[in-house]
């Protein structure tokens, strides 16, 4: 009964039986007679399916009540109803009803004993299939075996050959090493070749400079002397000997001296920095006032860098044009001097200067009992490299960095701890290289919010006034002015 009554739910025919009444009712005066009875129609044919189906609904019920349940229901509702309408067709109805029930339930029976011959052939089948199964993974264990017997056989000639491959393994290393050890004497060989052909032609140019200068001399004593100064004049061209270094090796070696001084660059910002970073941080706690120190060091180094090697440009030049001579000119006889001769450069007088500009830096500050001295192994190196980039051509330079400028991605990397949706650079924490405003190496820069205005209020805030420490006093003193000129053998 539950079934039948959830299909005439699910069938919805009392909203559909409604929805045809109400768009009859609607229609009714606009239609013809011929469309009205066809509606009407309609109608009673849907509500002559709904009735079978609560009949059988109904037939069903008092089945499962029993022979004489609802029987009183049945004689006070049902049948007088039945007897002034539709007792004919009721009672047809329900023979059908009585027939279609029969009729269903042989067929059920007949469901019932296929499904069961079904099930037994099936479980035949099964049985079948579990036997050849059973004959198939007897099969497979007797392969199985018979692999387990091969792979031991293998494992026991790999065992074989993986101890003679030790021991040739062992006879390569050996002839590893002493290769290594025949390359690296080598190479100490060529190293020290090197240098003394180096040393030698160092030697050659400083003898060419001093017979210059020699030559030089003799002219002007020789003038001097004379009663004629033109004479002595026209003898001063002819008694300058002509070099014997050779033109233009700053140019020729501009390739390769420009790349491993792009890598030491790189070199100083992994290790130097990091080694100074980790020094500063032991007498000072702000890890911004740490990395502000070291990147006003690298800038300072290589203002005084610079700085430096304008005047040694000078100093040269205006040795080389007493005694100048030869097809090259006057400019790159200056460079190649310089390069050959870049250990002339005092870096300590440039050291001293970058500490003596950072102590007035107002942007920094530094516990009274320390002074910067202690990072000057950071300064040195930057100097060294910096006064090294000048010789090239075009030489290498820093980028110029303000606090609360907007940030390029172009010269700078963002550092892990920077807001990366801020636009200002709070900071700087490395310089980029340039050449030629094109950047080769970019630099590093913390950007965070608010940053033109925490650096307004931070310039006001600050001011440093710090006397000298007894140490950098010291390193003062022993500034020396650089010469280009050299008395004795070089110095390595």
């Amino acid at each position: 009964m539950a079934d039948g009554l959830r299909r005439l739910v699910g069938a919805e025919s009392g909203r559909v039986l409604q929805e045809k009444l109400e768009s009859w009712y609607r229609d009714y005066e606009v239609n013809s007679c011929d469309q009205n009875l066809n509606r009407c129609c309609e109608i009673i044919e849907l509500n002559s399916e709904i009735q079978g189906q609560l009949f059988t609904i109904l037939n069903e019920t008092s089945q499962e009540g029993g022979h004489y349940a609802g029987v009183e229901t049945i004689k006070t509702r049902l049948l007088p109803w039945l007897g002034t309408c539709f007792s004919c067709a009721t009672s047809g109805r329900l023979f059908e009803t009585s027939l279609s029930l029969t009729q269903d339930s042989i067929e059920k029976e007949r469901q019932l004993r296929e499904l069961a011959s079904n099930q037994t052939f099936q479980l035949q089948e099964l049985q079948e299939e579990l036997t050849s199964t059973r004959l198939q993974l007897n099969h497979v264990q007797q392969d199985l075996a018979k692999t387990q017997l091969a792979l031991e056989d293998t494992k026991t000639k790999s065992a074989t050959t993986l101890l003679a491959a030790e021991d040739e393994i062992v006879q390569l290393k050996a002839a590893l090493k002493t290769s290594r050890a025949q390359e690296k004497d080598a190479l100490r060989k060529l190293d020290r070749l090197n240098d003394y052909e180096q040393q030698i032609q160092i030697l050659r140019d400083e003898i060419s400079i001093l017979d210059a200068q020699k030559s030089v001399l003799q002219s002007r004593l020789a003038r001097s002397r004379s009663p004629s100064p033109r004479h002595g004049e026209s003898k001063l061209p002819s008694s300058l000997p002509l070099r014997s270094c050779s033109p233009g090796r700053a140019r020729r070696t501009n390739a390769s001296r420009r790349a491993c001084l792009v890598a030491r660059f790189g070199d100083i910002y992994a290790q130097e920095r990091l080694d100074a970073e980790t020094l500063l941080r032991t007498y000072i706690s702000d890890t911004e006032m740490v990395q502000r120190i070291i990147y006003i060091a690298a800038v300072e180094s290589f203002h005084a860098a610079k700085m430096a090697y304008r005047q040694f440009k000078i100093r040269v030049r205006e040795t080389l044009s007493l005694g100048h001579s030869g097809p090259e000119s006057l400019e790159d006889t200056v460079m190649d001097y310089i390069v050959r001769h870049e250990d002339l450069y005092d870096v300590q007088a440039s050291v001293n200067e970058v500490i003596r500009s950072m102590n007035i830096n107002p942007k920094i500050s530094f516990p009274p009992e320390i002074d910067f001295i202690v990072i000057s192994t950071l300064i040195r190196e930057l100097c060294r490299v910096a006064f090294s980039m000048q010789t090239l051509v075009p030489p290498l330079d820093i980028a110029f960095g303000t606090d609360g400028e907007l940030f390029s991605e172009t010269k700078y990397h963002r550092s892990f701890d920077s807001d990366f949706t801020a636009a200002l650079v709070a900071y700087h924490v490395w310089p980029a290289l340039m050449e030629n405003d094109v950047v080769i190496v970019k630099g590093e820069a913390v950007t965070k919010r608010g940053a033109l205005w925490s650096h307004r209020s931070r310039s006001r805030s600050r001011s440093r006034n710090r006397s000298t420490s007894p140490l950098l006093s010291h390193h003062l003193s022993r500034s020396r002015s650089p010469s280009p000129l050299r008395s004795g053998s070089p110095r390595r």
